[in-house]
């Protein structure tokens, strides 16, 4: 991910990006609205359909859409995506625009920019470097070809005429009465710049801005049913929202599922329990780890890793894996197995970022020193252990690992609840992730994490 400095710019060597801008909500802060205006080689609109935005979500080619907007943690985002292989050759650059609806953006804390992959959701560039006054209208930054590709530039100059001043200052007619001037002509383009010593202190703001709250998008998650999608989307919005209540919103992790398959589950996954919290789970790996699959295993008296669950295909893993208890496991709790086989697998996958693994058992729990003996090994491994009980059962030393001493570190959470499917996601997750963001400073610390 590259940061960007007002007027820099980087390439764009994906197909398609979703360029979504950010900022911060409160008590007198204006709204903003997101456009995308598609140019000629002139700098101006073919017409007014070249104008995307709410009242004309998607242009006629098809190639560029407002994806309207999202909240979580107080903070507000309106995007745009652009198929970059379908715009039409005659647009030469496509502007990224904002204006702000009763006030300007002077009044707008945090306003940044962030351009992602759409096919991956990987951030390409981040734009944080936006310094306004008056202006009521803000070119955030534009996609333009150059030599056959295509690149993205960080503008942030902007207006004090709003929506209308921004549209006729491209060529676009709203009225029979003529536009009124714009206060700043429009931003020619810029070659790319090296920070000079009078930019290091905003080199220093984007740095830590960097961390900046956003609900990830994950891969394949276009692929979805309607339905399905908005539901994954307002958890990441609700997992977020419980990251940033702990100063955590930015953090990544790898997430794993592990299910208890004991014979006395059987009416949960028989009552659609089990599918329940996996999609609810799905959600947390699809905030933290944006890559769009979540291992999963399953356990009683042996251990089976399951298919991975990839989010383009959630609702068809669901409807296969978890309508009934998965075969070849037994039909006894023995948590000290799949303990054993996740931390072998995590071993022989390493990845940058910590594990978080997602523990779901409805009690029945007596190896408690092989369990003590696992746990108290991994402790040193970068994977911290979230055990979910269900139900009332005998949770034994999962229970009592929370205030066990002698570990290097508190690698273990623990929560039990009566009912899950009765639980709010904003309770899950909040419970959920009440421990980990505090274990990731101190596994960084001793080194355990690098």
């Amino acid at each position: 991910m590259t940061l960007l400095a007002k007027g820099g710019n980087t390439s764009v060597q994906v197909n398609a990006v979703r360029v979504v801008v950010g900022w911060q909500q409160g008590a007198g802060v204006p709204d903003v609205d997101c456009t995308a205006l598609l140019l000629d080689t002139g700098g101006k609109v073919r017409g007014d359909a070249d104008m995307v935005f709410y009242n004309q979500p998607k242009h006629p080619g098809g190639a560029v859409t407002h994806d309207g907007k999202q909240q979580a943690g107080g903070w507000g985002y309106d995007a745009v995506s652009v198929d970059l292989r379908g715009v039409e050759p005659a647009v030469d650059r496509i502007v990224v625009a904002a204006s702000a609806d009763g006030g300007s953006f002077g009044q707008v804390p945090g306003l940044h920019a962030t351009v992602y992959d759409t096919a991956t959701g990987a951030e390409i560039a981040r734009f944080t470097d936006m310094r306004a006054t008056t202006e009521t209208a803000f070119v955030v930054g534009e996609l333009y070809r150059r030599q056959g590709a295509w690149k993205f530039r960080a503008v942030g100059q902007g207006w004090d005429t709003g929506l209308a001043g921004l549209a006729t200052a491209f060529g676009i007619s709203i009225s029979d009465d003529p536009p009124a001037p714009a206060t700043r002509q429009q931003p020619a383009p810029a070659p790319a710049q090296q920070p000079a010593p009078a930019q290091q202190l905003a080199s220093a703001q984007q740095l830590a801005s960097a961390q900046q709250p956003a609900v990830r998008f994950t891969k394949g998650e276009e692929r979805l049913p309607a339905a399905d999608r908005q539901r994954l989307n307002l958890r990441k919005q609700q997992v977020l929202v419980s990251l940033a209540k702990r100063g955590a919103a930015g953090i990544r992790a790898r997430v794993i599922v592990v299910l208890d398959a004991s014979g006395s589950m059987h009416r949960l996954y028989k009552t659609g329990i089990v599918s329940q919290a996996v999609e609810r789970m799905a959600a947390v790996a699809a905030q933290l780890d944006d890559d769009g699959t979540m291992q999963v295993w399953a356990f009683a008296d042996l251990a089976r890793q399951l298919p991975d669950l990839t989010i383009a295909e959630m609702p068809g893993w669901l409807a296969t894996q978890t309508p009934k208890r998965p075969s070849g496991v037994g039909g006894s709790n023995n948590e000290a197995s799949v303990i054993d086989q996740v931390r072998r697998w995590t071993a022989a996958n390493p990845v940058p970022d910590p594990t978080l693994v997602l523990f779901f058992s409805d009690g029945g729990v007596h190896r408690n020193a092989e369990i003590e003996r696992q746990l108290r090994a991994a402790a040193s491994e970068p994977t911290f252990w979230q055990f979910i009980g269900l139900g009332r059962g005998n949770y034994g030393i999962l229970e009592r690992f929370d205030r066990m001493e002698g570990r290097v570190v508190d690698n273990v959470g623990f929560f039990a609840v009566d009912d899950i499917s009765k639980v709010s996601d904003a309770e899950l997750y909040d419970r959920l992730l009440s421990e980990f963001p505090t274990w990731i400073p101190e596994v960084r610390r001793l080194g355990i994490l690098r």
